[in-house]
């Protein structure tokens, strides 16, 4: 499967059916300043870089790397990129120490029968929410923690839609991974309040348009009993 244009300057670029069975969606964001958007498990990193080539972009051209939370489907290629290209690499303070320790337990890479090698973090994300400059138009970030303690959410307006990146909002939830239902459950009411016309989800892809969008973060809501 080629890279998918999302809308103007957004694609996906990763993903089972894309780079590798146990990736991610990955996604680009590029208004002015190419941002990605995960990176996926990081088993078959040199696919995301040709797909990223397919686009016209090489991998030094990416201003960041934002990864959403600290499990391995969603970091796994951070190493690759980072020895690689040099890449900056940004995530929530909260989900940080387990991608720089390694952490097989937190990061599911013990899940996946892989290690995870310490990454150095340059950018902690600290709060509730915060800007991340894309270029002409700013790509905020919110802590919609749950899944994980450092869970994170995009939120990009490109002037014509306002564009959702919300990874793993279907969860699952175990007590290994710091997980906590009732916060993820206030999360997801944050998200439906924004009103977003187009989701780009975690492993079920792109949901359009805004009335898909609430149906999809409510049908989890419900039957999680949080609705």
């Amino acid at each position: 499967m080629d890279p998918l244009k999302v809308a103007e300057g957004v694609y996906q670029v990763g993903g089972a059916q894309m780079t590798a069975p146990d990736d991610c969606c990955i996604y680009l964001v590029d208004i002015g300043r190419p941002v990605l958007i995960d990176t996926g498990a990081g088993t078959q990193p040199r696919r995301l870089v040709d797909n990223l080539e397919s686009l016209g972009y090489f991998p030094r051209d990416i201003s960041l790397v934002v990864l959403t939370h600290c499990h391995i489907d969603h970091v796994g290629g951070a190493p690759y990129l980072t020895e690689k290209f040099g890449l900056p690499i940004a995530i929530h303070e909260l989900d940080a120490t387990a991608v720089e320790e390694g952490d097989g337990r937190r990061t599911a890479a013990n899940w996946y029968g892989v290690d995870l090698p310490p990454l150095k973090v340059q950018h902690h994300l600290q709060g509730d929410e915060g800007e991340l400059q894309a270029g002409a138009s700013p790509l905020r970030w919110l802590h919609t923690p749950g899944h994980t303690p450092g869970s994170i959410s995009l939120v990009l307006e490109n002037g014509l839609y306002r564009i959702l990146f919300g990874q793993d909002i279907h969860g699952p939830f175990y007590a290994s991974f710091g997980s906590d239902l009732d916060q993820w459950a206030a999360s997801m009411r944050r998200l439906v309040e924004l009103e977003a016309d187009i989701l780009c989800e975690g492993h079920f892809g792109i949901i359009r348009p805004a009335s898909e969008v609430r149906r999809y973060i409510e049908g989890y809501l419900s039957d999680y009993g949080k609705l």
